[in-house]
C-alpha cells in the first residue's frame, strides 16, 4: 500500500487513524495493521484508537473484526463521516 492516504497522530491515551476516502478491503486491513502495531498500549487499557471513516461497509466490518480479537468497539455518526472507537475489551 504505497500510495495510501492514511494519517495517523498519536496524542496521550489515543491514536487517531483517519481512512476517509478509502473502501474495504483497504480500510480493514489498515485498522488491523495499526491495531497490530500497537497492541500493547490497547491491551492495557492506557490508549484507544479512534478511527474517522466514511465508509459505510467499514462500520460492520471493523468492529466485527476487533471483536473476535478481544476489543470493544463502538461507532458513532459524526456529520459527514463515522467514529470508530476500540479499546480494551
Amino acid at each position: 500500500m504505497t500510495d495510501s492516504k492514511e494519517t495517523a497522530r498519536e496524542t496521550e491515551g489515543e491514536i487517531e487513524l483517519d481512512i476517509l476516502g478509502q473502501v474495504c478491503p483497504a480500510c480493514l486491513l489498515v485498522v488491523l495493521q495499526t491495531i497490530n502495531d500497537h497492541r500493547a498500549e490497547l491491551k492495557s487499557g492506557k490508549t484507544r484508537l479512534v478511527i474517522k471513516t466514511d465508509h459505510r461497509d467499514s462500520t460492520r466490518t471493523i468492529p466485527e473484526s476487533a471483536g473476535k480479537m478481544g476489543y470493544d468497539a463502538a461507532v458513532k455518526k459524526k456529520g459527514n463521516h463515522y467514529e470508530i472507537i476500540i479499546g480494551k475489551g
